[in-house]
């Protein structure tokens, strides 16, 4: 199959800073290597921009044959019947999904081949306006302290939004309802211990100077942004995975920008999700 040709390279996707379609194109090549692991052979949910982040953008999870032979489809239940879903197998997959304007990537947090048995958990840490960064920080270091004690490691990314995900790897078995279960037992055991820092329901009413655990990313169907993924707001933000040393010397959730993030990925000699593909662990019982 032919690469992928990029139509209309020079439209301009990202107002502030003027960035183009080409550019995001550009990107998205140069961050392969660490893009890929973490998004081929999953169920994407794609945000497309047709005429920019200025104009109306719109979530996709449904395959289409206009994306061309690159992208892949992948038929899965839904509470309507069955229906093909989207995902891609290497980074042509990619650019024929920016090709059509995708410039968000959300994969599932299970894979195409066993889309009922997850492998990973995200607990995405969303603040309160106005909170301090400082306070965000020492939210997802609690989290994580909190999932070592009970046997489990953790990696963190800045989510290019507001806030930040502590990503959990987990052996594919246990299905979506226990996976479910067990991250809600655990967000509601850390609103538990400090009810006036954390909350975990989605009310925005009740989230005054509090951070809002959001564990119902974990369900089926259910997706979060995925590494390296440009966010479609002002600015171009990057999801960014970092080390959790990296992430202490952090200072906004939105630190990389795409050329921040097209600069780091060039320097990098190792991944900073180092061992989280190969971290096969156990789901405890809470």
């Amino acid at each position: 199959m032919a690469p992928t040709n990029i139509t209309h390279p020079e439209r301009i996707v990202f107002p502030e800073p003027g960035i183009s379609k080409g550019e995001v194109a550009d990107y998205y090549r140069a961050v392969e290597r660490w893009l890929l692991p973490e998004l081929i052979d999953r169920p994407i949910s794609l945000l497309r921009c047709p005429d920019g982040i200025a104009s109306q953008c719109f979530f996709q999870k449904h395959h289409s044959d206009s994306f061309g032979p690159h992208v892949h489809a992948v038929n899965l239940r839904e509470s309507g019947g069955k229906a093909d879903y989207v995902y891609v197998r290497d980074i042509e997959g990619v650019m024929a999904l920016v090709q059509m304007n995708t410039l968000e990537f959300h994969p599932w947090g299970a894979r195409r081949d066993k889309p009922d048995r997850p492998d990973r958990i995200v607990f995405d840490l969303d603040p309160a306006e106005g909170l301090a960064w400082s306070e965000i920080k020492r939210a997802a270091r609690e989290v994580r302290d909190r999932l070592s004690e009970i046997g489990l490691d953790s990696w963190v990314r800045l989510s290019g939004g507001k806030g930040v995900h502590v990503c959990v790897p987990i052996r594919r078995g246990p299905d979506w309802a226990r996976v479910k279960a067990f991250s809600e037992a655990f967000a509601g055991a850390m609103v538990e211990q400090s009810p006036l820092r954390y909350l975990a329901t989605a009310s925005k009413a009740a989230r005054k100077d509090r951070i809002f655990i959001d564990w119902l990313r974990n369900a089926r169907g259910a997706t979060s942004v995925t590494s390296w993924s440009l966010r479609a707001r002002s600015g171009a933000p990057v999801a960014m995975p970092l080390r959790w040393d990296e992430f202490s010397r952090s200072r906004a959730s939105t630190d990389f920008d795409l050329a921040k993030a097209k600069r780091r990925a060039s320097r990098l000699s190792s991944d900073p999700w180092e061992g989280f593909a190969q971290a096969e662990q156990t789901l405890p019982d809470l």
